[in-house]
């Protein structure tokens, strides 16, 4: 299914060149009237001011030709007009009612006959006798209107031009960021935990980046986790069925044998597995419940009761030690005691002697310490690491993550005899 709706650089891009043409047209348009009356009042007082020196210089009985005032342009039309609207001399239409509306003794203007014109009365005692009509093309007028707009337009098309290049630099901005986030959720999706983000400036996007990358290590480190927890587990797991399965076996080999006692022991055996089952796939979980205070006691309790059988048929010795007045710590009871279990079965399989547990008080936290008098590893091996034909390498290896995911450490702090420490952070109270 495809996402639906606008891309967001041509959102951007269109409310930015809205908003734009909008505030241009609104600026451009009273702008223009503006212009317009201008232009128009610009060249009526010029009319006007031309009109009463005209009207200043005619003598009281003119003559014809009229000599007009000096610094006139050649290009009005001057003419002298009775009171009722008709031409006495000079230029312009044979009837003008502009010059009839001036026997009020004022000055009027108005567009006639395609001239812009305007009458002024000649001063008189005895009131206006006589009309001055002074008139200019109206198309000059108007196209100097008309190139004003032009300007104008090619102002507010450049404002508009640059608008849209801010909108494209713009919306590149704001979309490539979300597009690359995009593009690195498509990648995690698809099972690339390595995915990185550029910053890009925007502090949302870097954040929503930068959130993103954190998820990706997290779930690539989970998921790690798991791999490695199951192949441990099922490494567990193999091993107790494996006992199971010989002593059933065993048992039902020797003819005429009393397979109650092999019957009871399984059942032990795989209760024990059941509940290793329910711890690892407790532990697994990536939403794990809270630690708890660990019950020391009761923990080593269990020890005994599950390992001193065991031992004590290869002729060894469970010894358990703890010190009085040991700090709270704080873990989840079942990652303890499995890696409780994966020492004790490492010492039970590979070691020799008595098998001693000793618990004590190492400052902020205590020390779970497990031991034996077998030989121990060779110079430089690192008992943590899984390799092929050595089954005790897996089985710790679990324990370490197991500690770890507590807050502790495993360590092996002797390598012969073999000395291995549980390390776990005291109980914040």
């Amino acid at each position: 299914m495809t996402a639906q709706g606008v891309p967001l650089r041509h959102r951007v891009l269109v409310v930015i060149l809205s908003v734009t043409a909008l505030a241009v047209a609104l600026f451009l348009v009273p702008l223009a009237v503006a212009v317009k009356l201008l232009y128009h009042d610009q060249t009526v007082a010029a009319l006007q001011r031309d009109a009463a020196w005209v009207a200043a210089a005619v003598p009281d009985e003119p003559r014809v030709p009229l000599k007009l005032p000096t610094g006139l342009s050649g290009e009005l039309a001057i003419g002298g007009y009775s009171v009722q609207g008709t031409r006495v001399f000079g230029n312009g239409p044979t009837h003008s009612s502009l010059a009839a509306s001036s026997k009020d003794g004022r000055v009027h203007d108005t567009v006639e006959g395609g001239f812009l014109a305007v009458s002024a009365p000649v001063p008189s005692d005895e009131g206006p006798a006589l009309v001055i009509r002074v008139a200019t093309p109206n198309s000059e007028v108007e196209e100097r209107i008309h190139d004003a707009w032009l300007l104008m337009g090619g102002l507010a098309l450049t404002v508009i031009a640059l608008a849209a290049a801010a909108a494209v630099r713009q919306s590149a901005r704001l979309a490539t960021p979300l597009e690359r986030l995009t593009v690195a959720a498509q990648a995690l999706g698809g099972g690339d935990f390595s995915v990185r983000t550029s910053p890009s400036g925007l502090r949302e996007a870097d954040q929503a980046g930068q959130a993103l990358e954190s998820t990706a290590r997290r779930l690539g480190d989970v998921l790690a986790r798991e791999r490695a927890f199951s192949a441990d587990v099922s490494h567990q797991l193999r091993t107790g069925l494996t006992g199971l399965l010989l002593g059933l076996d065993s048992a039902l080999s020797r003819p005429g044998a009393d397979l109650a006692p092999a019957v009871r022991a399984a059942l032990t055996r795989g209760e024990r597995l059941q509940e290793v089952i329910d711890d690892l796939v407790r532990l697994s979980r990536d939403a794990r419940v809270p630690s708890e205070r660990l019950d020391v006691d009761a923990l080593l309790e269990e020890v005994r009761q599950e390992w001193h059988g065991p031992l004590a048929e290869q002729g060894r010795r469970l010894t358990i030690t703890v010190e009085p007045g040991l700090p709270p710590v704080t873990a989840q009871p079942a990652a303890v005691r499995q890696i409780l279990r994966v020492l004790l079965d490492n010492a039970l399989r590979h070691g020799q002697g008595e098998v001693m547990v000793t618990v004590a008080d190492v400052g902020p936290g205590l020390a779970v310490e497990v031991s034996d008098h077998g030989p121990g590893l060779a110079e430089g091996a690192d008992p943590f690491v899984r390799a092929s034909g050595r089954s005790h390498g897996i089985g710790l290896a679990l324990a370490r993550s197991l500690a770890e995911a507590e807050g502790g450490r495993l360590v092996l702090s002797r390598i012969s005899p073999p000395l291995f420490s549980l390390l776990l952070p005291g109980h914040d109270s």
